[in-house]
């Protein structure tokens, strides 16, 4: 899959949450159809078809423990879209080093000048 294609599937936020809520480990696919019914309002077989745009996509698997089927995020695809953003990603690199050093500093500043008090 090229990163492009990854940011097709990517881009629609439903999916976005459901990968967001497969972080942490396998998840149902009835309690992820709950969250993703409460959150965006959408039904059911909504919620199941992207749940399978994710798994076809190479974002999910999916294994059956009896009659529930349990849904886990593979990092696979994810891998490839943060290989494609490296070559952009001295954009932000470098201003959010800046930005630490500066706070860095400012906390440096804060503690002298409440120890000096």
């Amino acid at each position: 899959m090229s990163a492009v294609h990854a940011f097709d599937v990517l881009g629609d936020p439903v999916r976005r949450r459901i990968l967001e809520l497969l972080v942490d480990g396998e998840q149902t696919s009835g309690a992820i159809s709950a969250v993703i019914q409460e959150e965006f309002g959408i039904s059911q077989p909504a919620a199941s078809q992207h749940l399978r745009v994710l798994r076809e996509n190479g974002f999910a698997t999916v294994r059956p423990e009896g009659t529930r089927r349990l849904y886990a995020v593979d990092p696979t695809p994810l891998r490839e879209v943060d290989a494609w953003l490296a070559h952009f990603r001295a954009f932000w690199s470098q201003p959010l080093d800046a930005l630490a050093t500066e706070l860095a500093r400012g906390k440096r500043e804060r503690r002298k000048g409440s120890q000096g008090s």
